[in-house]
C-alpha cells in the first residue's frame, strides 16, 4: 500500500527527488516508471510501494513546493509594500535553486496538468500568487512608493515571467548567489538601468 501524505520516509523524499529530476529533463509525460525505477536503481514495481501512481509523485513534488511558497509569500507579504516586493523577488530567485524540477515542471506541463482534476490546485495556487504580487503591488502604488501610472496585474506579469524564466539558466553553483542575483534585478526594477 502506497505511503499517505504527511511527512514522508527518506527514501520516499529521494524517489521523488529523482523522479523529480527525470520530469524537469525528459518532461512528465514522457518519464515512465520504469524510467524512475531505473534511476533509483530499483524495480519499477517497488515504487508502487511508496507512491500508487507516477501522478502522486508528481503530486507531492508541486504541492510541497507551492505550499512552502505560498506560506513564505503570505509572510513576506505584509508591512511596507517596497520591502515586501524585495522580500518576494529575493524569495522567488531563491526557489529557483532549490526547487529547479518543480518549477521547471510547472512551466513544461501547466496546461496538461490543469487538465487533470488532482492537479485543480494549481490554478488556486496561481490565483493566490498572483493576488499577493498585486497587493503588494496596489499598496505601493497607493501609498506612493510606487508609480501611480503603473498597472499591477501587468507589472506582476512581467515581474513574473522575468523571474520564472531564469529557471532555465541559474546555476546554484553559478557566479552570483540567489540573493546576489535578486538583487541585480531588484536595481533594474526599482532604479533602473541607465546611470
Amino acid at each position: 500500500m502506497a505511503e499517505t501524505r504527511g511527512k514522508p520516509s527518506a527514501r520516499r523524499a529521494d524517489l521523488v527527488r529523482i523522479a523529480a529530476e527525470l520530469f524537469a529533463e525528459r518532461g512528465y509525460r514522457a518519464t515512465t516508471v520504469r524510467h524512475i525505477g531505473d534511476a533509483a536503481g530499483v524495480l519499477s514495481g517497488s515504487l508502487y510501494h511508496h507512491f500508487d501512481s507516477k501522478e502522486t509523485i508528481l503530486d507531492e513534488l508541486l504541492s510541497s513546493y507551492l505550499d512552502e511558497l505560498l506560506a513564505t509569500y503570505r509572510e513576506i507579504a505584509v508591512g511596507d509594500p517596497v520591502t515586501a516586493l524585495r522580500g518576494l523577488v529575493t524569495e522567488a530567485f531563491r526557489s529557483l535553486g532549490e526547487h529547479r524540477a518543480a518549477i521547471t515542471v510547472l512551466q513544461n506541463e501547466r496546461n496538461y496538468l490543469r487538465t487533470l482534476p488532482r492537479f485543480g490546485y494549481l490554478s488556486k495556487a496561481d490565483d493566490e500568487v498572483r493576488r499577493i504580487w498585486t497587493t503588494v503591488l496596489r499598496d505601493g502604488i497607493e501609498s506612493g512608493a510606487f508609480r501611480a501610472d503603473l498597472d499591477p496585474a501587468v507589472t506582476y506579469r512581467f515581474l513574473r515571467d522575468s523571474v520564472w524564466v531564469a529557471v532555465r539558466w541559474f546555476r546554484q553553483d553559478g557566479r552570483l548567489s540567489p540573493e546576489q542575483l535578486a538583487e541585480q534585478y531588484l536595481k533594474m526594477i526599482l532604479d533602473g538601468i541607465t546611470a
